[in-house]
Order: structure tokens, then sequence, then C-alpha cells
């Protein structure tokens, strides 16, 4: 048999186009048209709402998955570049299986991919998909409470339950991962420029020092900076009030009109800081991985002590889907250790199986070269496996409950970036 690991590491690529990506499905200002239009109206699901208590949720996972049997085959939609172009993984997969996979990367940004599949959803119609990844916000909220995703059947997740981490198991935004489990995560944080800054940067007040005027970065995203003015006031974005958002845009305010930030960025940060046009910026932490890596910069990565945030990419089962049992055989995949870490060596972004750093650094070890230098980077890098003390840092993003909450929070922090 040929094992479709057995080959040399493959070169990170891609990860610029990876992470801007996904920041679109975060940026407010860009929800597109059809997605606000489904916010605004209230869009009604059908089928069952989410589980009130333990009871009801476990009596929800019985009847879904009453019946169900393998079927041999599954339809995969996920991010692109979110998996090496030969799919190893998906080839493993079916040889141990049996099961065929059809892997389409057409998730480009959440509200566009709700505003698509939510018609057929709400008529308990197929999507053509039997597994979709979907990220932490605002549309994995509403796919959960207008019931579009199926209760997931633990006892179907072995690998999961052995394997993930502790934090993946009690997500702030799905509490037991009653609908979904995670594919990979990435952090904000504060990077930085060692050539200009003599002390590392530890807090956020860092970054409204008067001693870096004009030369700080700050993120023209809505939630990035929201989230970044409410950590400064040592807030918690998922406990927060309108009234904290008003004291964060106040704070943020103050750091641009004494002229500390040079510019709010969308993506293009990571070239002015390696020039030492900005000294310090808000960062996401697979751009400096990136940087460092395709450039030879060293650029540093810190979580603040006051927080830094996370954003986590969840697989997950739409309610319709033809082929459950396939999908969540295949989520459970995802889980074994060797196979966690095979993808990690791709894409480079936090994996949520922390076991999978002994396979990278055994893989390393086996590697000789430029493969050989490239996995011991991604085994030793806080970027990729946070540490134990920056997990405990780390912060989702605001909840919103109603259309109306979020719009006032969208006039709220994006007069700081467009005045």
């Amino acid at each position: 048999m040929n094992d479709p690991y057995m080959q040399d590491p493959v070169i990170l690529r891609g990860m610029t186009q990876r992470r801007l990506a996904r920041r679109d499905a975060f940026r407010l200002a860009g929800l597109s048209a059809a997605g606000l239009a489904l916010a605004a109206c209230g869009v009604q699901g059908k089928g069952t709402a989410k589980p009130t208590s333990s009871a009801q949720a476990q009596s929800e996972v019985e009847k879904f998955w009453s019946g169900k049997v393998k079927n041999g085959h599954v339809d995969f939609a996920n991010w692109p570049l979110y998996m090496d172009p030969k799919r190893p993984e998906l080839k493993l997969f079916t040889e141990r299986t049996g099961i065929t996979v059809n892997y389409k990367e057409v998730i480009l940004e959440m509200p566009s991919w709700f505003a698509k599949v939510q018609p057929l959803l709400a008529a308990g119609q197929s999507i053509d998909y039997d597994l979709m990844v979907v990220t932490n916000g605002l549309q994995f909220g509403q796919f959960v409470e207008l019931g579009y995703l199926a209760p997931l059947d633990h006892s179907k997740l072995p690998n999961f339950a052995a394997n993930a981490g502790a934090q993946y198991k009690n997500e702030s935004f799905d509490p037991g991962n009653v609908y979904s489990i995670p594919w990979a995560s990435g952090m904000t944080g504060i990077a930085y420029n060692p050539k200009y800054v003599d002390t590392p940067p530890t807090s956020m007040a860092d970054l409204w020092n008067p001693k870096y005027k004009g030369k700080v970065g700050m993120m023209s995203d809505s939630q990035e900076i929201a989230n970044f003015g409410m950590f400064a006031l040592g807030i918690d974005p998922d406990k927060s009030t309108e009234a904290d958002w008003e004291k964060a845009a106040a704070k943020l305010k103050e750091q641009r009109e004494s002229g500390i930030v040079r510019k709010y960025y969308d993506q293009g940060y990571t070239d002015p800081l390696a020039k030492g046009d900005i000294w310090l910026t808000m960062a996401w932490s697979g751009d400096v991985f990136q940087k460092n890596v395709s450039d030879g910069t060293d650029l540093k990565f810190v979580i603040p002590q006051e927080g830094g945030t996370i954003w986590t990419d969840n697989m997950t089962i739409p309610k319709t889907a033809a082929n459950p049992v396939d999908a969540i055989m295949l989520m459970d995949f995802f889980y074994d250790v060797d196979v966690a870490a095979k993808l990690a060596e791709y894409i480079n972004y936090v994996t949520p199986v922390p076991a999978a750093k002994d396979v990278i650094v055994a893989d390393a070890a086996k590697a000789s070269g430029d493969d050989k230098k490239l996995l011991e980077e991604i085994a030793a890098s806080p970027l990729v496996f946070p540490t134990a003390e920056d997990s405990a840092r780390l912060r989702s993003y605001v909840k919103f409950k109603t259309p109306q909450e979020q719009k006032k929070f969208e006039s709220i922090f994006q007069a700081i970036t467009t005045s």
C-alpha cells in the first residue's frame, strides 16, 4: 500500500491568502448585501431549535442519528488553501474506510456562504455538502439558533475525546461541542520588530505608549480592534455590553487622536513592520510565522498579559446532510494524532491536537535540509503550538444576540478607523 504521507514535507505556501480569506468573514463592514438582508429580516429555520437542557440535547442526538448508516461517500465544503492540494489526508481516509471524499474549496466568506445555503436549509433541502467548516462568529450563531446543524453523536468521536486539547472541548460559542469540533485556529496578538523595540511588549498599554508615536499599526477590522480596546480596559468581549463597547471606542479614539497609530491595516502590515515603518502592531499569528519563513525576517509575536483573540474554524454537519455517518467519521479521522500533525505541517495554523507536536518533532528528526529546518520551526513555534499560559489569555469575539446589536457595534467601531 502506498501511504500518502510517505512524501517529503511540503514547504509552507499561501499563508497570506488563507488568512485574508477568513478575515473577510469577520470584517463587518464587508458583509454581503444578501447576508445583511437575511440578518435584518430575521430568517426563520425549519426544524428543531437548539436544545435547552442536557436531556433534550441527548434526545435530539438520538433522534437525528437513529437509523443513519455509512453510505461510503462524503461531500466536504472548506475554505481555500486549507489542505495540501494533493489531499494526502483524504486519500488515507479512503484507504482506511473505503469512503470517498468530494472536497471543494467553496467557502470564501461566512456571510455569503450563509446566504447561499440558508434558503435550502430553511426548506429542509440538501445543500449538496455533508460537512462544512464554519468560523465562530455571527453566522455560526445563526446556524445554531435556526436549527440548521446536526447535533453531534460523541460516541462516534473517540479520537476527538482522546486527543483534542482541553480548551477545544468547551468553546464559548459551542459549549460541550454540541454542534462542532475545531478544524484549526489562529490568534491575534502583538507583533514587533526587535530592531526597533528594545523592550519586548507585554501589555496592551504598549500600543498606547507615546514612546511609539506614529510607529504603531492597528487593524481596520471592527471586531479585532474592538477586542483590543476592551482588553486594554480589562473587559472580556464574551461578556461585554454596549456600554463596554462605548468605553473601548473611547480608548481607541484616544490612541488615534494622540498620533500613536500610523495606519489601520486590512492585511498588509508585515512589510511595513519588517521595514521599520511601524515598530509594533496588532497581528495575526499565521502572518508572522509566514513572513519569517518566507522572507527570513525575525519578527516576534506575543500575547499581551491582558489577553489576545482566538478565532476557530469548525467542522459541522448540516441537518440535511445525505451522508452524516460518513461525515462524522471524517471529522474524527482528523483527530488522529498523525493526521493532525501532517495537516499542521502544511497549513501552519494552531492545531486542536496538542500531541501532534511530538509527531512533527519526530518528522523533523528524519528530514534534512530546508524540510528539516521548517519542521523544527513549526514544532517550536508558539504560533502553531501556543503555550498553556498564552492559551489561558485568549478570548473570542463579541457574540451578537440580534442584528440590531451587530449594527450598533459596527457603527461604534467603524467610526474609529474611517473618521
